[in-house]
């Protein structure tokens, strides 16, 4: 799995640009900014995102992983498959929030 230090592929980078599309409802900043998005990987014809949520009892886990999965139905063509890989470790918290989203809440 790519980190956020090393060089994206041209397709991980619309990956991740089209992520950064979604927003979560409760915080309204993206999912990359927020540090929810640990990973983007591309094998062959598959594209796999690992994501995480604020909590597993998120109140809108639903939408995003709905908005997720428009996201990237929108982005890769029919041929290119993707794999949403929710995960719970390691656990999110708020110090995975990049710089600037912070100071877009007014948290710097």
């Amino acid at each position: 799995m790519k980190t956020c230090d090393e060089p994206l592929s041209s397709l991980q980078q619309s990956v991740r640009d089209a992520l950064l599309q979604v927003i979560d409802p409760e915080v309204g900043e993206n999912i990359v900014d927020l540090g929810l998005v640990y990973g983007t990987e591309v094998s062959g014809n598959v594209v796999k995102v690992t994501f995480t949520m604020t909590s597993q009892a998120c109140p809108m886990g639903e939408m995003l992983l709905d908005d997720i999965h428009a996201a990237l139905t929108r982005l890769l063509p029919s041929e290119i498959e993707f794999d949403m890989n929710l995960v719970w470790e390691p656990p999110w918290n708020p110090d995975m929030i990049s710089a600037e989203a912070k100071q877009r809440l007014g948290w710097s």
